[in-house]
């Protein structure tokens, strides 16, 4: 006969049975789950780089297609139902139209929007051909007008007449990707040299910390100014991206080692770590299979953080005119657009890259809190 007592110590067992026989990486999840905020910035992450990663087709147009009839002009919001002239409604996926006429006070051309005008949207329409990841020939879109020939802007058109929404849409591609491929050679660089400089100490260390001195020291807008003037003009884009990520990437290593430095020198000297050694494990074993995993919590915040700053220099150093430059197309090079008065007063969409640089470091910022705590060996 099993009494009250005794039942209420079974139930407790048997919930935390799961919890008990769950593995490392089971308990980080559940622990993360638990973060909603974080959980929320993972999809929204998600799915900022898979808009990235399928710009091509997710992008209405091609970056560089410009139509000189429709500059400067307003975004063109999607309606769902539409009234006939009869006066029924009927559902119907469109946007409206618009006219074209003069401003009678500065003579300029404005664009007035034509309720009388429909232009009707579908998804997987047909459109301009592209090259998926430049190796596969389609021409379906997620979304655009059924008639390819109609003017089609949800975010609206810059100066010279190019469709802001798909030129955003590719900048996601370039703008996104440098802060992976940065965090993820600064993140090597900072564990392997601030490991070996802890873990070692001596002269090792001495020379280590006087390089990382040396590259915090150098002040990082005159160095980007005498890079974007040695980097010469007749080199591709491409190369241009290359050398702006691996530049990134060879600054920003340095606090990460730092910090690897401190904890190895910490912990070199406990009992597991003479214990791996007087087993005969290498050197490099024992820092990369015992003392990095004790701090990956820290590792985690760090790189979730190193993104957002990686991104935000690129978007800054483009903006100022000495990143990336056109025909390359980013959301600095996009923000540039905006520089002058004009454009904030009579055409604010052209914003709309700073709003998206805005949700992608916040997200990735709460993003980073989840995977620190739940990644934390301590909690």
């Amino acid at each position: 006969m099993t009494t009250a007592a005794e039942g209420s110590r079974i139930v407790p067992d048997a919930v935390a049975a799961p919890v008990g026989m769950a593995t490392q990486r089971q308990l980080i999840w559940m622990k993360f789950t638990e973060h909603k905020l974080a959980v929320i910035s993972l999809v929204v992450i998600g799915l900022i780089y898979l808009v990235g990663m399928f710009c091509e087709f997710v992008a209405p147009r091609s970056p560089d297609y410009y139509d000189s009839a429709y500059t400067m002009l307003a975004p063109q919001p999607l309606k769902l139902w539409y009234t006939d002239e009869a006066g029924q409604t009927h559902f119907g996926l469109h946007v409206t139209g618009f006219t074209s006429e003069r401003d009678p006070n500065t003579f300029r051309r404005v664009f007035v929007p034509d309720e009388d005008v429909r232009i009707p949207v579908g998804f997987f329409v047909q459109g301009e051909a592209y090259k998926l990841f430049n190796l596969i020939p389609a021409n379906i879109h997620l979304i655009g007008p059924v008639d390819p020939s109609q003017p089609f802007y949800l975010l609206g058109s810059d100066r010279l007449g190019r469709d802001v929404l798909s030129r955003v849409v590719y900048g996601t591609r370039i703008s996104t990707s440098i802060g992976l491929i940065g965090v993820a050679i600064s993140l090597v660089l900072g564990v392997i040299l601030g490991g070996i400089s802890g873990y070692f100490g001596g002269g090792i260390d001495n020379f280590i910390q006087r390089v990382i001195e040396f590259i915090m020291s150098v002040p990082t807008i005159p160095l980007w100014m005498g890079l974007a003037a040695a980097i010469p003009v007749t080199w591709s884009p491409i190369a241009v991206y290359l050398i702006i990520t691996m530049i990134i990437s060879l600054i920003g290593w340095t606090s990460l080692a730092r910090e690897v430095r401190g904890r190895f020198m910490s912990w070199r000297n406990e009992p597991f770590v003479v214990a791996a050694r007087l087993d005969g494990t290498s050197q490099m074993t024992i820092i990369l299979r015992h003392l990095v995993p004790g701090f990956i919590s820290h590792i985690i915040a760090s790189v979730t953080l190193a993104i957002p700053a990686m991104i935000i220099a690129e978007t800054s150093l483009s903006f100022l005119g000495i990143g990336l430059r056109p025909p390359a197309v980013s959301w600095g090079v996009l923000l540039q657009e905006a520089q002058n008065i004009r454009s904030l007063a009579e055409a604010p969409w052209l914003l709309a890259p700073g709003a998206l640089v805005i949700v992608t470091i916040l997200a990735l910022n709460f993003l980073g809190d989840g995977l620190r705590d739940a990644a934390d060996p301590y909690l």
